[in-house]
């Protein structure tokens, strides 16, 4: 749920503004420069069915399974699978909880977090939650920020969904731009994405959780 809205002809000067509180060259602003040029995109479509494809794609890529549900018949994950009749950012934003998720609770329904938005049983998903309220805010966050770099990814406008999950929230402010910086240090941390900002592939984190473990 966007907090603020901000008009689409004005989100250039917000990222201009966000952007020049971040050092040159760095990891932070590489992320926020690929994901600046997706608002390019969004006058080509949004949640397109080649999207949606994309995004079922994407989770098979890394062996997660899928099921031709709504999330409101049950969960979004119900520890097995992602329902997939659902909008492509929220499909790539499950994928992403799937990776940012210790091995641990992904048997969990909506991964031990508590109730997502498109849950059709939230109080049995509430009854999952295996986390304290400051991992459920963390791994949201990273979730959400490494969704919106699959998306950027795979050529889809992930402008919208960076708009949606407030990443733009007091743009005149520095906050704005420091919470920007620590998620995506905590991406690059936990080897969810690259040097240049661009997230790891299928294979990359495959040999990273392999040598985890």
């Amino acid at each position: 749920m966007i907090l603020t809205e901000i008009p689409l002809e004005q989100v250039p000067g917000a990222l201009a503004t966000v952007r020049a509180r971040l050092l040159p060259g760095s990891l932070a602003r590489r992320v926020l420069d690929r994901v600046s040029a997706t608002l390019e995109l969004v006058p080509h479509g949004v949640d397109t069915p080649e999207h949606r494809r994309q995004a079922i794609e994407l989770a098979h890529a890394f062996g997660i399974g899928t099921l031709d549900e709504a999330p409101q018949d049950a969960f979004s994950w119900d520890g097995r699978v992602i329902r997939t009749r659902s909008e492509a950012y929220v499909l790539i934003h499950e994928v992403a909880h799937w990776l940012v998720c210790p091995p641990e609770r992904r048997h969990l329904i909506d991964f031990g977090l508590g109730a997502g938005p498109e849950s059709g049983r939230p109080d049995e998903a509430n009854a999952a939650i295996a986390v304290d309220k400051e991992t459920q805010i963390e791994e949201e966050a990273l979730s959400s920020l490494l969704g919106i770099l699959w998306e950027a990814e795979l050529g889809q406008p992930a402008i919208l969904a960076f708009l949606e999950q407030n990443w733009l929230e007091g743009w005149e402010r520095p906050a704005c731009a420091e919470n920007l910086v620590r998620n995506i240090e905590l991406l690059r941390s936990r080897g969810l994405i690259r040097a240049d900002g661009r997230p790891c592939a299928p294979e990359t984190f495959a040999v990273k959780r392999a040598r985890a473990v």
